[in-house]
């Protein structure tokens, strides 16, 4: 029974990883892209966002509730999770040791980020163009963004790759290899998408 819980427990992790906060992380950094065509643009995306019905519900439903869990159970496979070279070899387990890393150094960021825009909200502030751009005006603040966007990308590609296997859907080495280099090209793109949005930000 422990292991059947252990095994759904990881199953869910995975699947939640995509569904629906790997697919959140995308259409938040595209959403974020939109400051490249100036604040006026950026305002636009927010303003939007913003006007969708039951947005707190959607935000608890389809962001928090499943971050939570995928944190929560990430952490406890970060800190009880060993090495499996006998299975997957030097580089996969390289990349297994950079996925656990990854995940504290993108939750401590996903915290650090909603504290600054989505509590500052609630607590009577306005996120907008203006927010971001002071957000970003300090160099430590752009090294920290710098470091949680890759850290935040790397995961989740590397993740889409665990979850490939995980659910049954690449299981040959052959396979296997391809979607290292399809999840390669994903890290890439979204990480692009994520530094430059960003980098709209800086003055």
């Amino acid at each position: 029974m422990a292991k059947g819980h252990s095994f759904l427990s990881h199953k869910l992790h995975s699947l939640l990883g995509l569904f629906p906060i790997g697919l959140f992380l995308v259409f938040h950094l595209t959403a974020n892209y939109q400051a490249t065509r100036g604040p006026e643009a950026f305002n636009q995306a927010v303003g939007f966002i913003e006007s969708l019905p039951f947005l707190l519900v959607l935000e608890f439903a389809l962001i928090y509730l499943p971050i939570l869990f995928h944190a929560v159970y990430g952490l406890y496979i970060a800190f009880q999770a060993k090495h499996n070279v006998g299975n997957f070899g030097y580089f996969r387990n390289q990349m297994f040791l950079w996925q656990r890393v990854t995940g504290v150094i993108t939750l401590i960021f996903i915290v650090w980020h909603v504290w600054e825009t989505r509590i500052q909200k609630a607590l009577g502030a306005h996120v907008d163009y203006d927010m971001m751009a002071n957000i970003l005006s300090s160099p430590a603040m752009i090294v920290f963004y710098t470091i949680g966007i890759i850290s935040t990308t790397f995961h989740f590609s590397n993740g889409l790759w665990s979850f490939l296997v995980h659910w049954g859907i690449t299981v040959g080495p052959r396979s296997q290899r391809i979607a290292t280099f399809l999840t390669l090209g994903v890290f890439v793109i979204v990480t692009f998408i994520g530094l430059r949005a960003m980098s709209a930000f800086i003055l």
